[in-house]
């Protein structure tokens, strides 16, 4: 997998993204996945070799979209691959293409956004017209911020701490 050469963008840790899947164990398996902030693309791509039926990643620094598609590529799952309408990539804002989407589509969202300290609240109040009764919603955040025990519907189920970074749980 190919990392960021610049700066700005933190790709979620080799032990983190276990952890997450560890968790997800067999759930992910067709699983319909959207990997919001998805910067170099890791967990949507580990999704699917999950056996996730389908991911969406949403990205949008035309950078990353690069590195996720030369990602998708160097793994066999790029363009003209027999795997190809397995993923889609979308260069958008999360929350604009969140207003603009369906939802229950997805299974599983998994969202990865900036560790601002207003940034966990803004994801999940982006996040809440895609979740439905089956989805469930699962935001990186920054340890230090807490996340809301409950907003826009969304219940915390679970959080777990990997040092300086978290990852909490959210379903209806």
């Amino acid at each position: 997998m190919k990392s960021p050469s610049w700066e700005g963008l933190r790709p979620t840790s080799d032990r983190l993204r276990e952890t997450l899947f560890n968790i997800l164990g067999p759930s992910v398996r067709g699983a319909r996945v959207l990997d919001g902030f998805a910067g170099t693309g890791a967990i949507g791509i580990e999704a699917l070799s999950r056996g996730a039926a389908h991911v969406t990643f949403v990205e949008n620094d035309p950078r990353a979209v690069e590195l996720i598609e030369a990602n998708l590529e160097a793994l066999g799952l790029g363009r003209g691959s027999a795997r190809e309408g397995e993923h889609a990539i979308i260069r958008a804002g999360f929350a604009d293409v969140a207003r603009r989407w369906p939802d229950g589509e997805f299974d599983l969202i998994v969202l990865d956004p900036p560790y601002a300290d207003t940034a966990l609240p803004d994801a999940i109040g982006a996040a809440h017209p895609l979740v439905t009764a089956g989805t469930r919603l699962i935001i990186e955040h920054a340890t230090r911020h807490a996340p809301p025990a409950e907003q826009s519907g969304l219940r915390l189920q679970r959080t777990v701490k990997a040092g300086d970074s978290s990852l909490s749980f959210y379903e209806c």
